[in-house]
């Protein structure tokens, strides 16, 4: 059976029954007097203790509206717990400057445009290019991280563009979108963040700990790919990139398979009869 890419399933380690992610509450299994253990079979880039996703839950951080007063305690709060020089700072017109960390969590690649060397050599040959547009495009390292010093009346909107332009990443903004994660209780909450929500408010009413709110960019993901908003180019390399996953799955299965039968052969070799 071959895995979503973009979902989560579980099997048990006991009898390997599979499920999907947010069926897991509602099955109930005998299949073993010890206690049936869920593990995550997903291959996404995701960090492996993100086994439930709730984008549904309203947090209520971002629907906290601070006093004058409150934000200077808060902001003194947050200053006293941290080990590092980002600080937040207060300004005299009642708004507050500070540092957000955003992760990236991207499965595709980005687009920049083409170093100046490259887009020089294209046009030695005397000819002018006109109406081509050259960009490169590459996959951004798992883990990668960025630290913006923001505003507090700056909007998530606003943090994608800065993100995007820091990388000098040449895409659509409206392709991304900014998340809050949370970890409680051994389970990782994302929540989608609107375009005039405030980061800079989530991270002083949530304290400086990375558990408590982290921000991540992801793709936009609105259910229906909108693929006319993509260049031929895009979207050819997207046909490749879902070849080479294909391909990699299908190995990934013949090789399980492979395994199985080579198990049950040595079982059978070493079974005697009766």
């Amino acid at each position: 059976f071959l895995i979503n890419s973009f979902n989560t399933f579980f099997f048990v380690t006991d009898c390997r029954f599979t499920c999907h992610y947010r069926c897991r509450a509602l099955i109930q299994l005998d299949c073993s007097s010890k206690r049936s253990h869920f593990s995550d079979l997903s291959d996404i880039s995701e960090d492996p203790i993100e086994t439930d996703t709730n984008v549904d839950d309203q947090i209520e951080w971002g629907k906290q509206e601070l006093s004058p007063s409150e934000i200077e305690q808060k902001v003194k709060e947050y200053n006293a717990q941290i080990d590092s020089n980002l600080f937040m700072a207060l300004n005299k017109d009642g708004s507050y400057t500070g540092f957000i960390k955003v992760q990236f969590k991207l499965v595709r690649p980005v687009s920049v445009p083409p170093a100046r060397k490259a887009a020089a050599a294209a046009g030695q040959d005397g000819r002018r290019t006109v109406g081509v547009k050259r960009r490169t495009s590459f996959y951004l390292p798992k883990d990668t991280a960025k630290h913006l010093h923001i505003s507090s009346r700056t909007k998530a909107r606003e943090v994608i563009e800065a993100l995007l332009k820091k990388f000098t990443v040449v895409d659509n903004p409206r392709k991304f979108a900014l998340f809050e994660r949370i970890e409680r209780h051994d389970q990782v909450y994302l929540r989608k963040l609107s375009d005039e929500e405030r980061p800079l408010q989530l991270r002083l009413c949530a304290g400086p700990c990375e558990k408590a709110l982290s921000l991540v960019l992801k793709e936009n993901e609105t259910g229906e790919v909108n693929w006319d908003a993509f260049t031929m180019p895009e979207l050819q390399n997207f046909l490749r990139i879902l070849q080479r996953e294909e391909e990699e799955h299908v190995k990934q299965i013949v090789q399980r398979y492979a395994r199985a039968r080579d198990k049950m052969r040595e079982a059978l070799a070493s079974s005697t009869p009766g």
